[in-house]
């Protein structure tokens, strides 16, 4: 079967991949309302083309921390994608390497922030930081982050305690490892990848080992991590902290609210990912690109703001350039592709959404990036078939008196 777009490759990936592995990448907190809540959203916002303009050049690419991307996405920090594939890490990197946009290193990767270097040596790598309850540790990455060469710093910040991932929990993915009877059934059933897996190891966090011995960390330590179990004391005066050890970009991710936007900004941060951890964490939160347009109002242009969550499609990641973002994160859909074929996989995944954008914005008559804006977006359309009908229900507003785009039938 040709695969045309995300959604095959998820499909593909679905059968490839034993299901604790699948679930695990594709899963989101509790009922999963968020998860979908993220794709209703994307999906119910229309976008408004403008003809009869010349699109016989149309140039994709952004430009953001002195960086020239390629296409206006990077590659989200995924964690133990060593499990999808063994140095998933590395053969992502280099997938955005040859697509030229950058990739995100996970602090849960299970390859070492040296050896992603060496495997792309010409990426734009940037460092995702958790904050444990040992800083040392994160003070350990940060420093050898910068050595090798990564150029951006992402502090993610909603993951106080871990969302309840029940697909997770019903596997007995944890640390320690509980395989029920029906899991080694279900591996068995996937040769292709329990193959690589004897061949690769099962996955550590390598970057929690210490540099010298190579000594194994706690359990608690890896639990920690895998449960995103972080730092409860880290607050907003924290990126002070991190500012005495890296000198680069700080960005803040995983944040959803207009105030929590302005913090950012006082604290000195250098941008914001608009975030609900794909749907893995607060369960009742808000879509991302519900949240983004009163998050670029809030930060007034100060600051980039990206945003992750839900992408699918080319005409996703436009949506999300005309409301205000910069550039998006793309999570699930490059570990989709690179269940299904390794690097080469991620990357025809990434020069997938490449061909999509370039098209969505050609027939909307945008030639470039900047050109996108709120005229290419029918927000009205976000209102319910009461509204429409002059009944006595109002749209939602935010502070600054404009109608929300959270659409209203996007609340399942």
């Amino acid at each position: 079967m040709a695969l045309l777009n995300v959604d095959d490759y998820r499909r593909r990936a679905r059968r490839v991949l034993p299901r604790l592995v699948f679930d695990y990448v594709d899963g989101g907190a509790e009922d999963e309302r968020c998860l979908r809540r993220n794709r209703d959203a994307i999906e119910a916002l229309p976008l408004v083309p403008e003809c009869l303009r010349d699109t016989s050049t149309v140039d994709i690419g952004i430009e953001l921390f002195g960086r020239h991307w390629r296409a206006p996405f990077a590659v989200a920090p995924i964690g133990l994608a060593g499990l999808v594939r063994p140095r998933a890490d590395a053969l992502m990197a280099r997938a955005a390497q040859a697509a030229r946009v950058p990739f995100i290193l996970s602090t849960a990767s299970n390859t070492r922030i040296e050896d992603v270097r060496a495997a792309a040596p010409d990426a734009t790598l940037w460092m995702q930081l958790y904050v444990m309850g040992e800083r040392a540790i994160a003070e350990r990455i940060v420093r050898r982050a910068r050595a090798a060469g990564f150029e951006a710093l992402v502090l993610t910040v909603d993951v106080p305690v871990s969302g309840l991932r029940e697909r997770d929990l019903r596997h007995g993915f944890r640390v320690p490892m509980r395989l029920t009877p029906g899991t080694v059934f279900d591996m068995a059933r996937h040769p292709a990848w329990l193959l690589r897996l004897a061949r690769g190891g099962m996955p550590r966090f390598e970057n929690l080992l210490p540099d010298d011995d190579g000594a194994p960390v706690s359990a608690q330590t890896q639990a920690a991590l895998l449960s995103r179990t972080m730092d409860r004391t880290l607050t907003w005066d924290s990126l002070g902290w991190l500012r005495k050890l890296w000198d680069g970009p700080l960005l803040v991710k995983g944040l959803l609210g207009e105030e929590d936007a302005r913090r950012a900004v006082r604290h000195g941060a250098d941008g914001i990912v608009v975030s609900n951890h794909g749907g893995r964490q607060l369960d009742a939160a808000p879509a991302s690109i519900a949240a983004l347009p009163a998050i670029v109002d809030a930060v007034n242009g100060r600051i980039p703001v990206l945003m992750d969550g839900g992408m699918r499609r080319g005409s996703d990641i436009v949506k999300a350039l005309a409301l205000g973002a910069r550039g998006v994160l793309l999570g699930r859909a490059p570990v989709y592709g690179m269940a299904c074929g390794g690097e080469q996989g991620a990357l025809a995944v990434l020069r997938l959404l490449c061909e999509e954008t370039e098209r969505t914005m050609t027939l909307l008559g945008a030639t470039q990036v900047r050109e996108l804006g709120l005229h290419h977006v029918d927000r009205p359309s976000f209102r319910s078939p009461t509204e429409q009908e002059g009944g006595s229900t109002h749209p939602k507003e935010n502070t600054h008196g404009k109608p929300s785009i959270y659409p209203m039938q996007a609340t399942a």
